[in-house]
């Protein structure tokens, strides 16, 4: 127990240190992280023994609930909706249209039957938002840019994960799968998976702001239990789990609750944990002496994925979209393929189909490629087609006018006021009234989203109005 303490601690101190070789040479984390798995495997310097497909996607599936719960939750509502339509269409019939290129490229260069080839098609077929997420943020791009890569990589792997699982059914079936019935599974599981996120992201502000814990530290808690909840019983009814988790983060951001900051901030740490944990986890799982026999195959197969499946995907996707050329080959270039296609990869070597290893091993190769260059290229392609936000020289905002006596107020909490017990988020007040201060016993205390107001407390408030001040006293009930 003691050395497999040492062991795992040291692999996750190794990854998280290597990061800054991310950030000083633009080399991917996750390439590194995926680098210090496979020295640490089988074939690497500290040997560990690793073969279990099963638990690898076990623990890849865990990952990535949180890891797209987290893009979510710090994704801003606003941000997406000018792009939403054209993330949708990227994220469900862009997927098919380059699964279905790249199966028949497959099917010629790999030799694969032409459901394996498919199926193939499908494993490598989402980007991936670990990847995306964590190069994005770093970026700042034009005309929404950077939302739509982020909403359509978290959004696209549903439906590569239902293309891969029917593929994998029918080449392991014994009897003929209808296709209307899988038409309407697809449907039912997109609606499902939407409709429980929406609906969880509304719950999940309300419950954080009514439930009111003893310690700030169970709210962490109890966000990732709700998480857990969400995407059980999503798959258990017939929805997509992912879905729902995405949706459930967006909608969750979009309203003001206890903590948010913190838990926003605790939840990014989760995402980085789960990036590590899984690509550490398929690094062992992976075989570095069989790589360089697929070598030539992977290659080929990563020019066909980057020069033609995903180009095509994009354009036909884009086409009525707003975005003009150097846009779409830019949205083209982005296409990183990262954990998913790996965990996927990790589907018919769990089913033992007769192809899984070399499969595993040639996407794993494309995945090493395809973040190797294309997330090493991300800023200079970005400058070669013009996207990249020019950076803007910061000038001081001064204010047009003082802070003047009338604008603050001073109000007392009555016996029948009905914020007493309440907490001043769960109030949803506008952003133009401000409480900044309450006296309580004669202490003077700052005004937090988890104060909690009782009677006969004397709030000091901001407001530059005083029929606006009148107006939301009245409302309030303050």
């Amino acid at each position: 127990m003691d050395n497999s303490l040492i062991i795992f601690g040291g692999l996750f101190i190794l990854s998280v240190l290597f990061s800054k070789i991310s950030d000083k040479y633009g080399v991917p984390a996750l390439l590194m992280f995926l680098a210090i798995g496979m020295l640490a495997g089988s074939d690497g310097l500290i040997g560990l023994e690793f073969d279990n497909a099963k638990i690898a996607e076990n623990v890849g599936t865990i990952a990535l609930i949180y890891i797209l719960f987290s893009g979510g939750f710090n994704t801003n509502y606003k941000s997406i909706k000018p792009i939403f339509k054209s993330g949708i269409v990227l994220a469900t019939f862009g997927v098919v249209i380059s699964a279905v290129i790249t199966g028949v490229f497959a099917y010629y260069i790999i030799g694969f039957s032409m459901l394996e080839s498919l199926l193939f098609g499908a494993i490598i077929s989402s980007t991936d938002a670990a990847a995306v997420f964590s190069i994005m943020r770093s970026t700042k791009l034009k005309n929404n840019l950077a939302s739509l890569l982020e909403f359509e990589s978290g959004s696209n792997d549903p439906m590569a994960i239902f293309l891969t699982i029917t593929l994998l059914g029918l080449l392991t079936a014994t009897t003929v799968i209808d296709p209307y019935t899988m038409s309407i599974k697809l449907i039912l599981e997109f609606i499902l998976g939407g409709t429980m996120g929406y609906v969880f992201g509304i719950i999940i502000p309300s419950l954080i702001n009514r439930v009111k814990l003893g310690s700030w530290g169970l709210y962490p808690v109890l966000l990732i239990a709700l998480v857990a909840v969400l995407f059980g019983l999503t798959e258990k009814i017939g929805g997509n789990g992912y879905i729902a988790v995405y949706v459930a983060g967006i909608i969750a951001n979009k309203k003001e609750f206890l903590y948010k900051k913190n838990l926003t901030g605790f939840f990014d740490g989760i995402a980085w944990m789960m990036q590590i944990f899984i690509f550490l986890t398929l690094g062992l799982l992976v075989f570095p002496s069989e790589l360089p026999h697929v070598a030539m195959i992977s290659i080929l197969m990563s020019l066909v994925v980057m020069f033609i499946s995903r180009p095509i995907s994009v354009f036909m996707s884009t086409i009525f979209s707003k975005y003009n050329l150097k846009e779409k080959c830019f949205i083209s270039w982005v296409g990183l393929r990262g954990v998913v296609p790996i965990i996927l990869a990790t589907y018919p070597l769990s089913a033992e189909l007769e192809n899984g290893q070399l499969i595993f091993n040639i996407i794993f190769f494309m995945v090493l490629i395809s973040v190797l260059t294309q997330g090493t290229t991300l800023n200079k392609s970005g400058k070669i087609f013009g996207v990249i936000e020019p950076s803007k020289a910061t000038i001081p905002n001064m204010p047009s006018s003082p802070i003047s006596y009338s604008d603050i107020k001073q109000y007392k909490i009555g016996e029948s006021s009905k914020v007493i017990g309440k907490n001043l988020t769960e109030l949803g007040l506008p952003d133009d009234f401000l409480i900044v201060l309450a006296k309580r016993n004669g202490e003077l205390i700052k005004v937090s989203g988890s104060f909690e107001f009782m009677q006969n407390d004397i709030l000091l408030i901001l407001c530059n109005s005083e029929l606006r001040y009148q107006k939301i006293i009245r409302i309030y009930e303050l």
